[in-house]
């Protein structure tokens, strides 16, 4: 059994790693690049947006799921668009605190794997996978987050979750 407090250099080192990884994948690969894609009139639908606060929207706005009968939304499901927004304060963007802040999820990600499991690499890579992979999947079934999208972040995850087990597989050899 391995002790707690040992536990803590193997999960820093898998954090680095993921890091790294994470910024291959998403600077130097760019592979989820394409996923993105522009409004057909971007000015229109930026006017349309400004004025709201930062938050999460969905159009049609139901309220309450017994409208979903009314025929006024099933008129506005048929005709779209149909889409979750999530919308961020206005202003320059850093990517300085949400790559701290990615740093740190990956940390408390790989401890959590290394105290559920104890450090046993193989199972500290499935706890991995599942908490990266989880909200992908999610956002697909709930989200509507295009599968192709949710395919590439489920890949990211394995990445992510090999990376995990290899790094306490290297301490506790």
């Amino acid at each position: 059994m391995v002790p707690l407090a040992q536990l803590w250099l193997p999960a820093l080192v898998s954090a680095i790693l993921i890091f790294a990884a994470s910024s291959v994948i998403h600077m130097l690969l760019k592979w989820h690049n394409a996923e993105y894609r522009p409004f057909t009139d971007e000015e229109a639908v930026r006017a349309a947006m400004r004025g709201n606060p930062a938050g999460q929207y969905v159009v049609p706005y139901i309220g309450d799921m017994k409208r979903m009968k009314e025929p006024e939304m099933q008129r506005k499901f048929s005709e779209g668009p149909v889409a979750f927004v999530t919308m961020r304060r206005a202003g320059s963007f850093s990517m300085g605190a949400p790559l701290a802040f990615w740093f740190a999820y990956t940390f408390v990600i790989s401890a959590i794997a290394g105290c559920v499991t104890l450090g046993l690499p193989t199972a500290a890579g499935v706890v991995a996978f599942v908490a990266y992979a989880g909200g992908a999947i999610q956002h697909g079934i709930w989200m509507g987050k295009p599968w192709s999208s949710v395919t590439k972040e489920v890949l990211d995850a394995a990445i992510y979750a090999v990376i995990t087990g290899a790094a306490f597989a290297w301490f506790f050899r």
